[in-house]
């Protein structure tokens, strides 16, 4: 028998009457619903051949449940995709430690990070200034990992998993250099594993300054996601006009709001630190990638193409190549 990551735990729901219920209405979760379907979940993995080592935790299998209304069996399909996509996106998903240096200069700079307070409808609010990230200093593999420690800390707080996400974006400093980052191809990857992958309710995006010489950019990532997620995305010309919409008790000092930005990014990096061991941790799940194939796929990620190899010790990316640290002009 495997030692698993973390066994399976007798679930006590301590979530607020106002957040079980929207948990009822929106997602289909009962007590009922939570206890069959946990249980399926984990019968299934311990079964399932090709999962070599997961986490049987309920606040875990809970998110894939919750984002896939307590579908089981399309919760399990996003389990096993998710899995899949830890190994073959690894610079991205292991070791993600917010202590490492560039993770933590990133970080504390503001680069990305959610604020304390939930909005009224209880979703977290994340916040990204994207001129901190310097794309002369830090490589492609350093965002992917930097987002990774950001949404894998807050997927293991249950009110996220069932109220949601808002985002807001400031593009300022955003030139044509930015975009040597990677190439169409793999954005395009990036864009359509995230949303089918990662288990996290994206209900709100808010941006500003967007230079106008990036708006073909723009228009490509708006083509990559599916409609329903584009109309929930707004661009607004100036941070005046996104606050008419956002709720400025809870902005950045910076942007409009009260407490300063190095507060909240200091409030959470306790929280970073409350997640530590747990992200850590995760580095042990693992499939059996001999096991996959390119034209099976089973229960894999579809966005695999033809061909596809990726083997268990390689340093290869596999579904985006090699990560590297690129020289502009």
């Amino acid at each position: 028998m495997p030692q698993w990551v973390n066994g399976p735990d007798k679930y006590e729901c301590k979530l607020p009457q106002e957040t079980q219920l929207m948990a009822f209405e929106e997602l289909r979760e009962t007590k009922h619903a939570r206890d069959e379907s946990l249980e399926q979940m984990r019968d299934w993995i311990r079964k399932n051949p090709r999962i070599a080592n997961c986490r049987l935790d309920a606040r875990f299998l809970l998110r894939f449940l919750r984002t896939k209304k307590f579908s089981v069996m399309l919760a399990q399909e996003a389990l096993e995709r998710y899995l899949l996509l830890r190994q073959a996106f690894a610079p991205a998903f292991r070791t993600l430690d917010y202590t490492d240096h560039t993770m933590n200069e990133l970080i504390s700079n503001g680069y990305l990070f959610p604020v304390p307070q939930r909005d009224h409808l209880g979703r977290r609010l994340i916040i990204g200034i994207a001129s901190v990230f310097d794309p002369y200093k830090y490589t492609n593999a350093d965002m992917l990992r930097v987002h990774g420690i950001t949404y894998e800390t807050l997927m293991e707080d249950e009110m996220n998993q069932i109220h949601g996400y808002i985002h807001f974006a400031d593009g300022a400093g955003v030139g044509f250099h930015y975009l040597t980052l990677f190439t169409p191809k793999e954005a395009a990857r990036i864009v359509k594993n995230g949303e089918r992958t990662l288990p996290m309710r994206h209900k709100e995006g808010h941006g500003i300054n967007v230079h106008p010489s990036l708006k073909f950019a723009v228009d490509f990532g708006f083509s990559l996601i599916p409609e329903k997620y584009r109309k929930r995305i707004k661009i607004y010309t100036c941070i005046e006009d996104a606050l008419k919409i956002l709720d400025p008790k809870i902005m950045p000092k910076e942007y409009g709001g009260v407490m300063p930005m190095a507060e909240m990014i200091a409030l959470w990096k306790k929280e970073l630190q409350a997640s530590r061991g747990i992200l850590l941790s995760n580095d042990k799940m693992e499939v059996h990638l001999d096991m996959y194939s390119a034209k099976a796929r089973e229960g894999a990620v579809s966005a695999l193409k033809e061909g596809f190899t990726c083997k268990k010790n390689s340093d290869m990316l596999g579904i985006m190549g090699s990560f590297r640290k690129l020289e502009v002009d």
